[in-house]
């Protein structure tokens, strides 16, 4: 897939304006049943990654949560999508690094579906700064806020209604293990969640709870262009093994995995999705 030069203004991004469209499932994916009757909350559900996994969770028979920040063409879109694979969907919109909208969010779950079973921590941003120096107060908070306390909150309100069985699947990145020379404040949340999905497992395991990560490589979503320049969009993928930038139809899949039977004897782990990128870890 050739990418041309472009950049959006805004953080995380708009699914509308990326050229060309991103995958987000494709006709050869056939849908078992593999999550029938389960609910899935999933931030940042409305574009890129998460769109992915609602589409895939959705064609799998799952009911579907998306939550997300304020992209609400994105959200109707991914809504109709949902709703185009025959799964019933819910919109809920606020920032999910405020605790109380992330309890919000969680009662409005409860109350239309009445269960969850799934919670799918994959809201973020990403901003680029050549120095350390250039990273502001303000940004490096904002790091936090949308990366690693949104996961926090929003597990914590969750917690109390998941059931043994029931799965936590985060997106962290290889930028948690390998580093990223110009994005030190979004590394340092990826590392954090690493840490997160490692600890929370450790607490959870007892309990018949799991909680893993996918770690995506260079995926075609929002966040690419609104965090880089052209040039560098237009490169993405070029230094994997395959030569490319990968869909978020090839990322969703792992949660599959991890939410289904498939994954239940995997908690702690982290699946990496990179291209053929190797890390330790």
């Amino acid at each position: 897939m050739d990418i041309p030069p472009q950049t959006q203004d805004r953080m995380p991004g708009s699914e509308q304006k990326l050229t060309p469209a991103a995958v987000h499932i494709t006709d050869d994916y056939k849908g078992s049943g593999k999550l029938d009757g389960k609910v899935a909350v999933i931030s940042g559900g409305d574009s890129g990654i998460g769109r992915a996994v609602a589409l895939h969770f959705a064609r799998e028979g799952a009911k579907i949560a998306i939550l997300y920040l304020e992209e609400t063409e994105d959200a109707e879109e991914a809504r109709k999508l949902v709703e185009d694979e025959g799964a019933e969907v819910l919109l809920f919109k606020g920032d999910l690094g405020e605790s109380g909208t992330a309890s919000e969010a969680v009662k409005a779950v409860m109350d239309r579906f009445g269960a969850i079973d799934i919670v799918v921590n994959n809201a973020g941003i990403q901003i680029a700064a050549d120095s350390l120096t250039e990273i502001s107060d303000e940004e490096w908070l904002r790091h936090f806020n949308s990366n690693v306390h949104s996961m926090f909150y929003l597990s914590r309100a969750a917690l109390p209604h998941l059931k043994e069985g029931a799965r936590i699947i985060n997106t962290t990145s290889i930028n948690a293990f390998k580093g990223h020379d110009e994005l030190v404040a979004y590394t340092t949340t990826k590392g954090a969640q690493l840490g997160f999905t490692r600890a929370l497992a450790n607490q959870l395991g007892s309990k018949g709870l799991l909680v893993n990560e996918v770690a995506p490589g260079p995926i075609w979503t929002p966040i690419q262009p609104a965090t880089f320049g052209g040039d560098t969009v237009a490169d993405l993928g070029n230094d994997t093994l395959l030569g490319r930038i990968g869909q978020p139809s090839e990322v969703a899949p792992a949660f599959v995995y991890l939410a289904s039977a498939d994954g239940s004897y995997v908690t702690g782990q982290t699946i990496h999705v990179n291209g053929g990128l190797i890390v330790g870890g």
